[in-house]
């Protein structure tokens, strides 16, 4: 069966899962953990995404993040290439360290969102590598000790965590450690991690319930969230993929999207590719680097090697080139089409 595509957009919330190869431990020290987490923090800096919740287990990862500047599948990429050739160079090991893709659900927030973070941060109680809620207060491999206040890492967005719980961060960390104390008991969330339809319709008892009505809601098991939330997410990938498609008949690239770029600021081409730091040149290159991520779904990776420039500076310069659509109030498809 071939693979489904991602889904993704700018802004879009996933509980990503990563596996060590048949099992196989994917950190073996703290040494191995503390790499993982420095990198992740460069990368996420450099990306722009956010990240509300994580924890390391010794042959599994989870993550919670939202889509920044840069695909989360180019994200992850760079994470997880990273960990496996510092890992094997540390561990003398060779060969494949992951067990095939990532893992990666598109949530609905408004439901999930303080679901998943809590049984994010509940893995290492689960998996018995701490044995109370005390223990997990002070676990440093999980974000619930950065949101209890015990640990610091800039990179992990905990004010949209406790915000929920009040405006106090005192008494926001007692609420939000009584809300992740009450699923101590839930164990594993088949609803949070399982099948599609489970998730979309919220727990195999709704499930049954539903089909004991006649009632069939969509599912995808790339997504959690209810049946118009699956549905609304499949429409967006199915217009997208539309888009792209319909550049590709027409035969739109990034020449063509350079050249559009270039004739409407006034600056010649050559000054675009050429690596030029005069102004319009550099928002020429922002726009042209977020035109072709973002709608063209290019690589960063081509982009680097056709401007001559570093991943970070591709990043950097979709990043960028968003803001300058959102200011000029720049309409992306006449800019396309």
């Amino acid at each position: 069966m071939p693979r489904q595509a991602r889904l993704d957009a700018p802004g879009a919330l996933h509980h990503i899962m990563a596996r060590g190869i048949d099992g196989a431990l994917i950190f073996k020290d703290d040494n191995d953990r503390h790499f993982f987490l420095k990198r992740l923090g460069i990368i996420l800096d450099e990306t722009s995404t956010a990240c509300y919740a994580w924890a390391l287990l010794p042959n599994h990862f989870h993550l919670l993040m939202r889509t920044g500047a840069v695909q989360m599948a180019t994200v992850m990429r760079r994470l997880m290439t990273g960990h496996a050739i510092s890992f094997n160079k540390r561990h003398d090991r060779r060969g494949h360290l992951f067990q095939n893709r990532y893992k990666s659900i598109l949530c609905q927030e408004d439901t999930y969102f303080l679901e998943l973070v809590r049984y994010i941060h509940l893995n290492p109680l689960r998996a018995n590598l701490v044995n109370s809620m005390e223990q997990l207060d002070t676990y440093r491999f999980t974000g619930h000790g950065v949101l209890m206040g015990r640990y610091q890492y800039d990179w992990q967005s905990i004010d949209p965590v406790l915000s929920v719980f009040g405006e106090d961060a005192t008494a926001a960390r007692v609420k939000y450690r009584e809300f992740i104390a009450k699923g101590v008991g839930q164990g594993r969330r088949d609803d949070l991690t399982g099948g599609g339809l489970v998730r979309s319709s919220g727990g195999w008892l709704a499930v049954h319930q539903m089909r004991m009505a006649g009632i069939y809601s969509k599912s995808d098991e790339r997504i959690l969230g209810d049946s118009d939330f699956v549905n609304r997410v499949l429409s967006e990938a199915d217009e997208s993929f539309e888009r792209r498609y319909h550049f590709k008949t027409r035969g739109i690239d990034v020449d063509y999207i350079a050249a559009r770029v270039a004739s409407l600021l006034g600056v010649r081409e050559d000054e675009v590719w050429g690596g030029g730091r005069k102004r319009k040149a550099v928002i020429a290159r922002s726009l042209i680097c977020y035109l072709a991520v973002r709608e063209l779904k290019s690589t960063m990776a081509s982009l680097a090697r056709r401007f001559n420039i570093s991943l970070v500076a591709v990043s950097k310069s979709v990043e960028r080139g968003a803001r300058i659509i959102e200011k000029e109030k720049y309409d992306v498809k006449k800019l396309i089409s």
